[in-house]
């Protein structure tokens, strides 16, 4: 098991829209916090520049939550180009028609740099013929290890506990 984990755009995102939005789950974002400042949980420069780019409340929160963010160096440039050179077939891991998906290719690549985990958020492994490549699929040919966010949960252990505040 790792003992540091890189955190998709997609992990962060669908937890503040949905499950774990911070008006029922308060706690889950200050204990993302925590790991961050524990330095067992990080974030490509990517991953924040596309969150970031959009001014909502996960923005705000993000830009001062100390998560530390990975710039791309050189050693991250070159495990990119590994990817690439071993994925010949996954050049569609990106899509730049929505500009969405961006990121993906960094979060492996500083996975690899900083041997650690990569959460991501539904994400599954695709057909080898599929068009759409995903994560898991690079990820799997690369070496690295990847679980989605149920199962980083489960890892660090977080328990939620609920009450009525009325």
């Amino acid at each position: 098991m790792a003992n540091k984990y890189c955190l998709d755009a997609n992990v962060l995102i669908q937890a503040w829209q949905k499950y774990y939005n911070p008006k029922f789950c308060p706690d889950y974002w200050e204990i993302l916090i925590e790991l961050g400042k524990q330095e067992k949980i990080f974030i490509p420069e990517y991953v924040y520049e596309e969150i970031v780019r959009t001014e909502d409340d996960l923005s705000k929160w993000l830009k001062n939550s100390k998560i530390p963010i990975k710039k791309v160096s050189e050693q991250v440039a070159n495990c990119l180009k590994k990817i690439y050179s071993s994925n010949p077939n996954h050049i569609n891991l990106v899509d730049n028609t929505k500009a969405r998906s961006l990121a993906d290719p960094w979060v492996i690549a500083h996975s690899i740099y900083e041997n650690a985990t990569v959460v991501t958020k539904e994400e599954k492994v695709t057909a080898l013929n599929s068009n759409k490549i995903k994560i898991p699929n690079v990820c799997d040919n690369m070496g690295v290890r990847w679980i989605n966010d149920f199962q980083f949960i489960d890892e660090m252990d977080i328990k939620f506990k609920c009450s009525l505040t009325k």
